[in-house]
């Protein structure tokens, strides 16, 4: 056992896991950014949890919002998934989003797509827990999700009657571009 932190990142990237765009249109202007830790929480009431960098410079924007999108992203958002983490670019360029009466931004194309508002925030270490009451959803499972998994995109390849992978190619692009998997969460 080690107590490095790098090979605890390393070790964490290990748990395959989706990645989410979360946006709200704050006064005109769109605001977002990727998210890998998410989890389903509840049904009654329905509630899901994100898990934010308690560094990051949107989130205290994003929170203003009153409602906000969670859209999970699509093998074809690869490169979304990367600009949604950047700090140097228009998280938004080139990509489609509606908006909701309430201020959401929900990803066009997504495999699934939820309207939240805010529950609860909790500390977390260096993230912050967020809970999110969802307050609408659509999906569309013949849409596969991009995969968050050693610290690249990835995905989703069906078993063969044997067992194994498919031949299914990955995901597009390499992640490790965007950074450790700490700016997937920015």
């Amino acid at each position: 056992m080690t107590d490095d932190l790098a090979e605890l990142r390393r070790a964490f990237t290990l748990y395959p896991r989706g990645v989410m765009a979360v946006a709200a249109q704050i006064d005109g202007a769109p605001v977002g950014l990727a998210v890998s830790a998410f989890v389903s929480v509840s049904l009654d009431p329905p509630l899901l949890a994100l898990c934010i960098d308690a560094a990051s410079r949107t989130w205290p924007v994003l929170s203003t919002a009153d409602t906000i999108g969670v859209s999970v992203l699509t093998e074809e958002h690869a490169w979304l998934g990367r600009q949604l983490a950047s700090r140097s670019r228009d998280r938004f360029a080139g990509a489609t989003f509606d908006q909701t009466s309430r201020g959401a931004l929900l990803l066009d194309g997504a495999a699934a797509r939820f309207e939240c508002r805010t529950e609860t925030v909790v500390p977390g270490g260096d993230h912050l827990i967020v809970l999110l009451r969802v307050l609408s959803m659509a999906a569309d499972p013949t849409r596969a999700p991009l995969i968050w998994h050693d610290s690249e995109f990835r995905a989703v390849a069906p078993l063969t009657p044997g067992g194994a992978a498919s031949d299914r190619p990955a995901a597009s692009g390499d992640a490790r571009r965007a950074g450790s998997s700490r700016s997937a969460a920015r």
